[in-house]
């Protein structure tokens, strides 16, 4: 779980960007739509989750706008604003370009008995 919460580390932001910017959201509601997106990988906690909020909400990434229930509760939503959405759109291209990277180094590499040689499966590029 330590590798997990390293991995998390600088990538918050954009978890958080993204899925406000599909659609505006409440706390509780990101925690649930994360978990079940991600099957279960990622598994915010209010701790982790509010001081996020607070500092995109102050950033001028998102914007929170309390709205009242029938039942007469508040809760408070989160929107996406102009500059959150430029932000977004910068970090989906840095995210693209790292996955494909990152999926060229560790494709999972076979032997091709018949050549003689390894097979990186990624792009049928062989190395000897």
């Amino acid at each position: 779980m330590p590798q997990r919460r390293e991995l998390m580390k600088g990538n918050v932001d954009s978890l958080l960007l993204c899925l406000i910017g599909q659609q505006s959201m409440y706390g509780y509601q990101i925690i649930k739509e994360l978990e079940q997106r991600s099957q279960g990988y990622f598994k915010f906690k209010e701790g982790t989750l509010y001081p996020a909020l607070h500092r995109l909400e102050k950033a001028g990434l998102i914007r929170g706008k309390w709205r009242a229930l029938p039942n007469g509760q508040q809760r408070k939503y989160y929107h996406i604003t102009d500059k959150g959405l430029s932000i977004l759109v910068e970090k989906r291209s840095q995210w693209q370009d790292f996955l494909v990277a990152m999926n060229l180094i560790i494709q999972p590499v076979s032997f091709d008995y018949e050549v003689g040689k390894e097979v990186c499966d990624a792009k049928g590029s062989h190395y000897y």
